[in-house]
């Protein structure tokens, strides 16, 4: 049987969720830009880890 891992905050790695604190900070770290900006992103593009960091890329 496979060994799960436990993630206390359903981190999900392909995915933004600007709805949680822990996570709109990481994704902030992540890309090196704050957390309003993150939002911006992805109010501009979706969820999509991806195309945030497509889009933070081509509004820095």
């Amino acid at each position: 049987m496979p060994e799960e891992t436990s993630n206390t905050h359903g981190s999900d790695r392909n995915h933004v969720n600007v709805l949680d604190d822990y996570e709109l900070r990481y994704w902030g770290e992540r890309f090196g830009v704050s957390d309003t900006l993150v939002k911006h992103a992805v109010d501009a593009v979706g969820t999509s880890a991806k195309s945030v960091e497509e889009w933070l890329q081509a509004h820095r």
